[in-house]
């Protein structure tokens, strides 16, 4: 073979190198999925692009840190919102069992013979009932009563008008023997779930957790829902436990129910890349605390790549409520929804940056991009031209080694 036709060849074999490597190697080596250049050509319809997303782009300062913040420690929802609550006074419900006890002030009343010594005492126990399921009970020469609803001595003074006309100057104590109607329930991811009727004085939320054997998981894992008149309400239980005003009374009825629902935030770019970092292959990590910062998210996930990554350039992507950009100072009526996309700009090769990092508080699902140095995709490219250089140079060896 001669010279010409060599670097003929050797110029083929770069040229197809390079052909295979910028076409993806389509067809060529391995894939586990469909490539882009496969799911354009075999799609049946392709719809016009959209707009990008408007979003706010939002460098971090010290008045973005505290109206963000703001919006973090202030619940959403809260469950002193709630209707129904500050349940103190313990009535009784349907299903009650109630002792029922009257008094005669002398013999020969309605309950008391006038033969002496025939019984002992000036009193008579009604047998117990329980409260119907119209919330109904019946006492002897007083017929009918409404006893849901009532506390047990208002249920004895209407017990007494009904028959102080008939008695000799009587009295009544109304006691419920077993509570079924103003019982609570505390289930779900507690140690011993369990029903329990509501003490004299009502009941708080955190007290009915602790008789249930307390929280399985910790604080800043756990979700509790409470279930009242066919609406359910979530608090994080660490929010309860930061804030003395959600720890509410518990109404007669009430399902409190916890689950565990760890919160998260997700890395993403010129970061450790998954593995590497105690072997957790995961760009996404779980909460270690109620109230996470953004250098502790970043220390979790490995910090920054010091070979590719671009620390000016550290970027935290959440939906924020457009109030608390206009209360930094940023302009969002062109936003159409009430929460915007919004990306806070974070500087970690200043001082400042750093600080601020430390003091900015997560969010659930939250999502952290670290960009790659303005280097690294030359570095990138090089890397490519390198291999496929070094591929053609050998195959060309090998056919200049067979002649």
């Amino acid at each position: 073979m001669s010279a010409i036709s060599f670097q003929g060849v050797a110029r083929g074999l770069f040229a197809a190198s390079i052909s295979i490597i910028m076409s993806n190697c389509a067809g060529f080596t391995p894939q586990d999925a469909p490539n882009a250049v496969s799911v354009n050509q075999n799609a049946a319809l392709i719809t016009e692009p959209t707009a990008p997303l408007p979003y706010a782009l939002v460098p971090i300062n010290a008045q973005v840190l505290q109206a963000s913040n703001s919006i973090t420690d202030t619940p959403v929802s809260t469950f002193t919102q709630i209707p129904g609550g500050n349940y103190r006074n313990v009535t009784i419900g349907v299903g009650d069992i109630l002792a029922i006890t009257v008094f005669e002030a002398q013999a020969g009343g309605l309950f008391i013979p006038k033969e002496a010594s025939v019984r002992p005492g000036n009193f008579v126990d009604i047998p117990r009932q329980q409260v119907d399921e119209s919330g109904h009970i019946v006492v002897p020469y007083a017929g009918s009563l409404k006893a849901s609803g009532l506390t047990p001595s208002a249920l004895a003074h209407i017990i007494r008008e009904k028959i102080k006309d008939r008695a000799v100057d009587p009295q009544a104590v109304v006691s419920v023997v077993e509570q079924r109607g103003v019982q609570v329930n505390v289930l779900g991811e507690v140690n011993s779930p369990l029903r329990f009727p509501i003490d004299p004085g009502g009941i708080h939320l955190l007290s009915a957790i602790a008789r249930a054997g307390g929280p399985k998981y910790p604080a800043y894992e756990t979700k509790i829902k409470i279930k009242r008149a066919g609406r359910i309400y979530t608090q994080p239980m660490a929010s309860v436990l930061h804030r003395a005003s959600e720890d509410v009374l518990l109404a007669p009825g009430d399902v409190v129910f916890l689950t565990r629902e760890p919160r998260v935030f997700m890395v993403f770019g010129s970061t450790p890349s998954p593995g590497a970092v105690g072997g957790v292959n995961d760009r996404r990590f779980a909460f270690d605390n109620f109230d996470m910062t953004l250098a502790e998210a970043l220390a979790k996930a490995g910090g920054l790549d010091g070979t590719r990554s671009d620390s000016r350039s550290v970027y935290l992507f959440r939906f924020e409520p457009k109030e608390l950009l206009e209360s930094a100072g940023v302009e969002a009526a062109r936003f159409p929804t009430r929460a915007a996309p919004t990306a806070y700009a974070f500087d970690m090769s200043k001082p400042d940056g750093m600080f601020l990092a430390e003091q900015f508080r997560m969010r659930d699902q939250d999502m952290i991009v670290v960009s790659e140095s303005p280097g690294t995709e030359f570095i990138k490219l090089m890397t490519v031209l390198n291999s496929a250089t070094t591929n053609a140079y050998n195959i060309g060896q090998t056919i200049q080694g067979l002649r």
